[in-house]
């Protein structure tokens, strides 16, 4: 058993740990990076998939994303734009495929003012949500016990409208039933971006895309740290201790390594804080909180075409349909690549109905509903792959965790609440860029700033 000595030890090498571990060994501090998986980047993940490099996680930065934006120009990469030239493609309940441009979908005039209705108050009630404190909303316990679906329509009677608002929270985001979570989490979801106004914005929310891919950030990172990133090594436990004086001590124990150290950071998603040990256990209501944060479910499709055939039609690629199979789909070509890409999402119980299906007849159906958006063309890719995020051991779903209903204003203002020697951080429990890379950034540097303090006042305390 290897063992090492160091100030802190980070759990997960995702953009959220190693933005920490960078931060810290800036100020001095001695950092180690343990990762369950054989690679860094967590959520982020650029492979080679039968010739084609595909963005198998996190991908887009919009313009808010002022942490992210900083961290790519510290680490020299640079960023290019979706492709979003040409008409979009809406599919509404009548299943017929209509051509449009602008922001607003192409519905009936009644229908297309109570979506402007509907993201109207959305964007009152996130302007008085400060996404630091969603619980200090002067309405959080009201709208966190309805959900978002049954608050659509106690605003709108609307089903067309209600389906199209949901749509952007719900399959787009949390990739949740709109049943299945509070009006308060989809109100933080808005507020985390700015406005609800931006999340329905496609061309705001997945603005631009990193060159060479998104995992590039935490490899970047992980090169700067070298030997002190450690893979293959999921802790099985983390042992602390705190003495009458104030001092900490934590050791984290791998199956090949042990880490020794003052503080520690767990940089995984909440849903996987049990896969670890601690001793002693942590408090009640930690134990609580954390049965009640939860990962989505969606299935991301790549599809590789010879060209981007959608663009010769004077298409954009961007398709949007609540009732589809697919409910989004975007030009994803990669920069400089003269093929076409398209990326498709199936989320929350489409994905339940998908999965039940054989591999052979889950790729027709949702071939099938890609090209009822972008034509024919679209039902033979060179190259075609599902991300499946839930069935990948070290994460379990997608995009990040949210509570259930009536769970944030009960429980996240403790959820960044350290336990001894013990901090969280990861894009779950962002405010600004909640559940983004951005919020994975500005998650760790946030979590370095705590422990640089804490550390300075225990030497302090040590004399």
């Amino acid at each position: 058993m290897r063992i090492i000595e160091s100030d802190v030890v980070v759990v997960g090498a995702g953009p959220s740990g190693l933005t920490a571990a960078r931060e810290l060994r800036k100020a001095g501090h001695s950092v180690t990076v343990l990762e369950a998986r054989d690679r860094v980047g967590g959520r982020t993940h650029t492979d080679v998939i039968d010739g084609a490099v595909l963005e198998l996680g996190g991908q887009w930065v919009s313009p808010d994303q002022e942490a992210l934006i900083g961290l790519l120009k510290e680490l020299g990469l640079e960023t290019y734009s979706r492709y979003r030239e040409g008409e979009s493609v809406y599919i509404g309940a009548d299943g017929k495929a209509v051509r449009y441009t602008g922001e607003m979908f192409p519905v009936s005039r009644r229908t297309s003012a109570e979506m402007s209705r509907l993201i109207d108050e959305l964007d009152r009630l996130a302007a008085q949500m400060d996404p630091k404190a969603p619980w200090e909303h002067p309405q959080a316990r009201e709208l966190d016990t309805v959900s978002f679906h049954s608050w659509l329509r106690q605003q709108s009677d609307d089903e067309e409208a209600c389906n199209n608002i949901g749509l952007f929270i719900a399959g787009g985001m949390l990739t949740k039933p709109a049943h299945a979570f509070s009006t308060l989490q989809a109100v933080l979801m808005a507020a985390s971006a700015g406005s609800f106004s931006n999340l329905v914005d496609e061309d705001f929310i997945l603005d631009k895309r990193v060159v060479g891919g998104m995992q590039s950030v935490s490899e970047r990172i992980a090169a700067e740290l070298g030997d002190c990133v450690v893979l293959n090594s999921p802790v099985r436990t983390l042992r602390w201790s705190e003495s009458q004086d104030g001092t900490t001590t934590v050791t984290a124990i791998s199956e090949s390594v042990t880490v020794n150290a003052r503080y520690a950071v767990m940089a995984v998603p909440p849903n996987l804080y049990s896969r670890v040990s601690y001793e002693p256990p942590l408090p009640r209501r930690q134990h609580q909180m954390h049965q009640h944060q939860s990962l989505g479910l969606v299935i991301k499709v790549h599809a590789v075409y010879e060209t981007p055939f959608w663009r010769e039609d004077g298409l954009s690629g961007t398709g949007f349909s609540a009732g589809s199979i697919v409910q989004e789909v975007y030009d994803n070509t990669n920069h400089e690549d003269s093929r076409g890409t398209l990326v498709a999402f199936i989320s929350d119980e489409k994905a339940d109905a998908m999965f039940e299906f054989s591999v052979e007849d889950r790729r027709r159906q949702i071939l099938e509903s890609i090209a009822g958006f972008l034509g024919p063309k679209a039902l033979e890719p060179e190259v075609y792959y599902e991300s499946d995020w839930g069935s990948e051991e070290w994460t379990r779903g997608a995009y990040a965790a949210s509570y259930d209903l009536g769970g944030l204003h009960r429980y996240a203002k403790h959820q960044l609440t350290p336990v001894g020697p013990i901090y969280w951080s990861s894009s779950d429990l962002a405010a600004e860029g909640y559940q983004h890379v951005d919020g994975a950034v500005r998650m760790g540097q946030l979590t370095a700033r705590n422990i640089t303090t804490a550390l300075q006042n225990q030497r302090a305390l040590i004399g």
